[in-house]
C-alpha cells in the first residue's frame, strides 16, 4: 500500500529573545499509509498541532523532510494544497455566509460545481443535522453548529488527505458517533485522514495507526492493541497507557 505521508527527522525550532529556542518538534519520523486513519496524540505542547501546520504548510520546518501525497511541503506547497483539506481548531465558517453558501463556496474553491455541488451540499447537510439551519447565518449560530460546517466542509470535497484538529469539538454524542462513522466510510473509500484529538476514545475507536509524542519526540508509535499491550495492567484502555507514558515526564 503506498504511503500517503512520509515524514523523516522532521524539526521545527522557535526563537525566543533572551530565552532558550523551543524545539516544538525534534526530529519525528513517521508514514501513514493510504486509507488509513492516523491519530497524532500527545499533552498540550506535544507538538502536535505544530506538526499539522508543517505537514498542510503553514509553517516551514527548520529541518528534516515531509511530503504529502508524494509532494514535499517545502517544495511544493501548493500542489501539497490541491491534495488537502484541514479541519483546525479555530472556527472557519464564514460568518457571514449561511450554511448552505459557506458549503457552496468552499466547494467551488476545490472545483465543484452546478448540480453536483448542490447534491453534495444537501447531503452533507442532511448528515450534520444541518439542514434545518441551512438559510441561517453562520454568526447567528452556536460554536458546536459553527464546528459542524467546518468538518462538513472537510467531507463534502473529496481530496484525498484529510487533517482535523480536535474535529469533535462542540459535537454532542448522537452527532459525534455519526461523524466518527462518516469517517471510517471515508478511510473505507480510499482516503487518509489524519486527526488529533485529547478525547482518547475517539482515537481508540477510530485510528488504524497511531503515535503518541511528547516534547517534540515521539514516545511510542503502533495500533491500538500494540499500545495497550504496554501497560502495566491488563484491559486498560489507550487512556490508561496514555497516563502511564506521560506521567514520568511529568514527573521529571
Amino acid at each position: 500500500m503506498p504511503e500517503a505521508i512520509i515524514v523523516e527527522q522532521l524539526r521545527k525550532l522557535f526563537e525566543r529573545r533572551g530565552a532558550p529556542p523551543v524545539h516544538a518538534v525534534d526530529g519525528v519520523s513517521f508514514s501513514v499509509p493510504t486509507g488509513h486513519i492516523f491519530g497524532l496524540l500527545g499533552p498540550n505542547g506535544a507538538g502536535k498541532t505544530t506538526t499539522l501546520k508543517i505537514l498542510t504548510t503553514l509553517l516551514r520546518p527548520t529541518g528534516g523532510t515531509a511530503q504529502v501525497a508524494g509532494l514535499d511541503v517545502v517544495r511544493d506547497p501548493l500542489g501539497v494544497r490541491r491534495q488537502i483539506v484541514v479541519v483546525v481548531q479555530e472556527s472557519a465558517a464564514e460568518l457571514f455566509l449561511t450554511v448552505r453558501d459557506n458549503l457552496l463556496t468552499f466547494g467551488r474553491f476545490y472545483g465543484l460545481q452546478g448540480i453536483d455541488l448542490k447534491r453534495r451540499a444537501d447531503d452533507i447537510m442532511e448528515k450534520f443535522g444541518l439542514a434545518p439551519e441551512a438559510s441561517r447565518k453562520a454568526v447567528d449560530l452556536s460554536g458546536g453548529y459553527r464546528r459542524r460546517i467546518q468538518v462538513a466542509k472537510a467531507l463534502l470535497v473529496k481530496t484525498p488527505i484529510v487533517f482535523l484538529d480536535e474535529f469533535s469539538t462542540g459535537m454532542d454524542p448522537i452527532l459525534k458517533r455519526a461523524v466518527m462513522e462518516l469517517l471510517r466510510d471515508e478511510a473505507r473509500s480510499g482516503r487518509t485522514i489524519v486527526l488529533t484529538t485529547q478525547i482518547l476514545t475517539e482515537a481508540e475507536a477510530l485510528c488504524d495507526d497511531i503515535l503518541i509524542i511528547n516534547h517534540g519526540r515521539e514516545v511510542v508509535r503502533g495500533d491500538v492493541n500494540t499500545i495497550k499491550s504496554l501497560a502495566s495492567r491488563p484491559n486498560a484502555s489507550l487512556e490508561d497507557v496514555f497516563v502511564e507514558l506521560m506521567k514520568p515526564q511529568a514527573d521529571a
